[in-house]
């Protein structure tokens, strides 16, 4: 009767922290104010469901965070092209929600399978710590490539508008209006806007390249902002600077090409190798065997 006892209130005092829990997470949930994502780029999938708690952490726990200690999160997100996704507490916010995540389902997984271990617990904990600033890193380098391999192609429509007599706006807009999508558009789309609210055309390039920080974009600022001092032609600057981009996408493909060779090695003698002797040797060993011959 007193093991009945015990555990019903055991049972009681688990539901009442169950419940008391709830109700303090849509407390403070209630407190958080509502999100205005307008003008704000859409939230991925896996994103859109967890953002209820993300914001719950941010505006609770990650606004005391010092603004100086928001530089280097702010800056990534800056170059990555996702500061119109998530802001830098945010980003924090996701960062403390991947760790608990991931050092739940790992406590739950090893719980289950009788294989509990602290310090497996602290490393899956610090992956998912780390795993948001992953992300960020790949879609970081994504966005890079993507740009310097759309440049060439903005470069000829610059040059073309340019050789028919249009200024460095016009063929601003005539490229963004014309060329391909992709995060190279939306910058010049910003180089526009920016000249439209009367920046010179050297400020607005030179914003453009601190938003990227690539070294294709800086070289092909540079030159054309040479060019204005030195009154050349914009239109055979743009012209040597798309052959000059050319030239260097086929040597990145080169090399590329190159280092395949050398990065196929390791699967062909870990993994190819071994199952192609076992496939060579498999009958002859066969026929050893049935002659009578012992390995």
């Amino acid at each position: 009767m007193d093991k009945l006892v015990i555990a019903l209130m055991i049972g009681v005092a688990f539901v009442a922290f169950a419940a008391a829990v709830i109700y303090g997470a849509m407390r403070l949930e209630h407190e958080v104010p509502n999100e205005d994502r307008e003008f704000l780029d859409p939230l991925p999938k896996v994103l859109r469901m967890q953002w209820p708690l993300i914001r719950l952490v941010d505006y609770h726990l990650c606004q005391l965070i010092p603004k100086r200690m928001l530089a280097g999160p702010t800056e990534t997100l800056r170059l990555a092209g996702l500061l119109y996704l998530m802001s830098p507490t945010q980003f924090i916010a996701l960062c403390l929600v991947s760790l608990c995540a991931f050092t739940g389902i790992t406590m739950i997984v090893l719980s289950w399978a009788n294989l509990f271990n602290w310090l497996l617990v602290v490393g899956v904990a610090s992956l998912g710590y780390i795993y948001p600033r992953i992300w960020l890193k790949e879609s970081l380098k994504k966005r890079q490539k993507l740009i310097v391999k759309a440049l060439p192609t903005y470069l000829d429509f610059l040059t073309m508008s340019v050789e028919a007599g249009l200024n460095m706006a016009g063929a601003i807009s005539q490229a963004v209006a014309k060329g391909p999508s992709g995060p190279l558009k939306n910058e010049f789309a910003f180089v526009l806007r920016d000249l439209r609210s009367g920046l010179t055309r050297a400020d607005a390039l030179r914003r453009m390249d601190q938003r990227v920080r690539i070294p294709q974009i800086s070289s092909f600022i540079s030159a054309v902002i040479q060019a204005e001092r030195m009154g050349a032609s914009l239109g055979v600057t743009f012209r040597a600077q798309a052959e000059q981009r050319r030239i260097e996408r086929f040597q990145i493909a080169e090399k590329l090409a190159m280092e395949a060779p050398v990065k196929l090695i390791f699967p062909l003698v870990a993994f190819i190798f071994p199952v192609t002797f076992l496939v060579l040797m498999f009958p002859i060993a066969i026929k050893f065997m049935q002659s009578g011959v012992r390995f």
